[in-house]
């Protein structure tokens, strides 16, 4: 994980409601219609076992969650119902480099696809570890000027992978050079754009890329470009064709008008979920307005802090969302980046 970018300022946050439940209290967090029971370490591990830093999440077709982290045997797999633990494999394969995992379902089996960080490189694998394609760093790609993006695989550090709806799928360089790589599905190198830059088409630390399809007769490319606090939206194609930075100083308690530190993405219908980095989960509508923002977390210094200690943790609080799924039902998965791994399951209420 890079060093994010530090808030400034004193939050205003509402408290996460608590409502009585046999056994104790449930802490629910959101509004209206989007409120969301806090299942406060919902992945249960073996004795024996434990996570590192969690980084991304995922649903199957059969409704078992992956889990990708940075401990040993970095995938690992629970069952929906109650988080308990069916499998882990990986070995040491992507220990202390597991970041982006993406899946896709193509031709009736489901992928993997996992952007280790590191290793300049990202792997499609079944949904048992097993290595069925490796992409090294794009040698062939070139930038607007026509020169080579990439002279050796040393700069390009990949970070997400996001599928497009005839095949195509697109890398994001979020770590590295900044460029966003698109292949056919049989990894053929067919486009490069964008580039670390100011620019409204250039990025800064392009963490999570998703093809957004909540319009369906026109599918894009939504990248959170980080450091710019902004979502870019592109063409399937790779031209530019707006920004978002939201939200309104009404809807962001922070009053910034700004979204933070974006880091991923995930669709459920007409909702778009933003794990931001700088402790909230923000959900957007339709029309990429804010819906609400869950779990904002009031204390400034665990935002984005890879050094919380566990005992300090708040349960209706995030500190650092990375990855998230929703689930066929709208409940959503949470995992952050802490040292300890921190899986949260929002039960839709």
């Amino acid at each position: 994980m890079t060093n994010p970018t530090q808030a400034t300022g004193q939050a205003k946050t509402p408290a996460a409601r608590a409502t009585d439940k046999a056994g104790g209290k449930a802490v629910i967090v959101g509004h209206g219609d989007l409120r969301f029971e806090w299942i406060d370490n919902w992945a249960k591990l073996p004795a024996g076992m434990s996570f590192g830093d969690t980084h991304s999440v995922q649903e199957a077709a059969d409704g078992r969650i992956f889990i990708h982290h940075n401990g040993p045997n970095s995938t690992a797999v629970f069952d929906p119902k109650d988080g308990r633990f069916i499998e882990a494999w990986g070995g040491d394969t992507f220990r202390g480099t597991a970041h982006g995992m993406d899946l896709r379902c193509e031709n009736g089996q489901e992928f993997l696809y996992l952007a280790p960080t590191g290793k300049n490189k990202t792997f499609k694998t079944t949904l048992k570890g097993e290595t069925v394609m490796e992409l090294g760093y794009p040698a062939q790609a070139r930038n607007s000027a026509g020169q080579p993006c990439y002279p050796e695989a040393k700069p390009y550090s990949p970070t997400y992978t996001a599928f497009g709806p005839n095949g195509d799928f697109y890398i994001t360089d979020g770590y590295g050079l900044g460029y966003i790589c698109r292949y056919d599905i049989d990894g053929k190198l067919l486009q490069t754009f964008g580039g670390n830059g100011d620019g409204p088409d250039q990025e800064s630390c392009p963490h999570g890329i998703f093809c957004d399809t909540r319009t369906p007769h026109r599918p894009m490319i939504v990248v959170a470009d980080r450091a710019h606090h902004r979502l870019q939206y592109f063409t399937l194609d790779g031209k530019l064709d707006h920004l978002v930075t939201n939200a309104t100083p009404e809807q962001d308690n922070d009053g910034t008008g700004k979204l933070r530190l974006p880091c991923q993405f995930s669709q459920y219908r007409d909702l778009l979920a933003i794990p931001d980095l700088l402790g909230r989960v923000t959900i957007l509508d339709k029309n990429n307005n804010v819906a609400v923002h869950l779990g904002d977390n009031p204390n400034l210094k665990q935002r984005a802090n890879n050094g919380v200690p566990q005992n300090e943790l708040v349960p209706g609080h995030f500190c650092c969302p990375h990855g998230s799924t929703w689930d066929r039902h709208g409940n959503l998965y949470i995992v952050e980046w802490l040292p300890y791994g921190r899986v949260t399951k929002l039960r839709r209420v």
